[in-house]
Parts: structure tokens; sequence; C-alpha cells
């Protein structure tokens, strides 16, 4: 969960945040919600966590089907976020 997720991107892009995605590589969005309500959102991303890669998969598909990087509407690997502190 984060409330800016340009912000994200760069920080896991350029693997400034420790944790799974800088352990494992991992780089690329493939999926991802909105929301308004911090606690709704928090209790979605607990509920797919504890899901099995199946289902995982399953809903990614649902919105990108070809598994493509989301990230290319702020092509954040190069720049740093404007307007955002890191």
């Amino acid at each position: 969960m984060t409330n800016n997720l340009e912000r994200r991107l760069y920080e896991h892009k350029n693997k400034l945040v420790d944790g799974f995605t800088k352990k494992y590589n991992v780089n690329k969005l493939v999926y991802y919600e909105h929301g308004n309500d911090v606690h709704t959102v928090i209790a979605r991303e607990k509920e797919i966590k504890k899901w099995r890669r199946e289902k995982k998969n399953n809903l990614v598909m649902t919105m990108n089907p070809t598994w493509q990087d989301l990230n290319f509407e702020w092509n954040v690997e190069k720049v740093s976020p404007s307007n955002t502190p890191l």
C-alpha cells in the first residue's frame, strides 16, 4: 500500500527499499488497485497476500493479460519523481 505510486515505483526500480522486491529482484508493476479508505485498502492487501499464487495470477490476468510492466506511465527508471522527497 502506498499513497504515492510514482514514488514507490521509483524506490523499487532503484532498489532503495529493503524487502521482498529487492531480495528477489522484482521490478515490474503488473497489477494495482485504487482505494480511498486506508483501512479498506490495507484489508484488501492482506487478503490478496494470503491467496495462493494461482489466484493472484488470475487477478493479474483480469487487468493485464500480457503481464506488461505498467510503470511506463511514470518513466520512473531514469528520473526521480518530481515534487516528492525521497
